[in-house]
């Protein structure tokens, strides 16, 4: 990423095969994808499960379709990040939330964190 240019996010809501969220974060020239069968997590006792998927390309920060919409778009940026975990803030379009992305075995976790950015 350029200086001063903010890496994208869109989170895709889709309604078919079965209904489930797509979070896409823009990383590297791609968007690095999860897909997220129960959606963002609401609480911080609630960690959702969060399935990486392949990279997708940048245009699918606008593109919708028949059974996919976007729930959410706008930045991201990355607070602190190892091996195991990515913890991130997204800024949508109606507020800032912060997560982790936890590495599990087998797949992530996604976690709202206890301490949120200032609205």
């Amino acid at each position: 990423m350029p200086d001063g240019v903010r890496p994208s996010f869109v989170l895709h809501e889709h309604h078919r095969p079965q209904h489930h969220f797509d979070l896409r974060l823009q990383e590297g020239g791609a968007l690095r994808s999860w897909a997220l069968p129960r959606g963002l997590p609401t609480t911080v006792a609630d960690n959702r499960l969060a399935v990486e998927v392949a990279d997708h390309d940048l245009d699918h920060l606008t593109y919708t379709d028949e059974t996919k919409n976007i729930a959410d778009t706008g930045w991201w940026e990355e607070v602190d990040r190892d091996e195991r975990r990515i913890v991130l803030v997204l800024h949508g379009r109606r507020t800032s939330r912060r997560y982790a992305l936890i590495r599990t075995d087998r797949d992530w976790l996604l976690h709202l964190t206890k301490e949120q950015p200032s609205p």
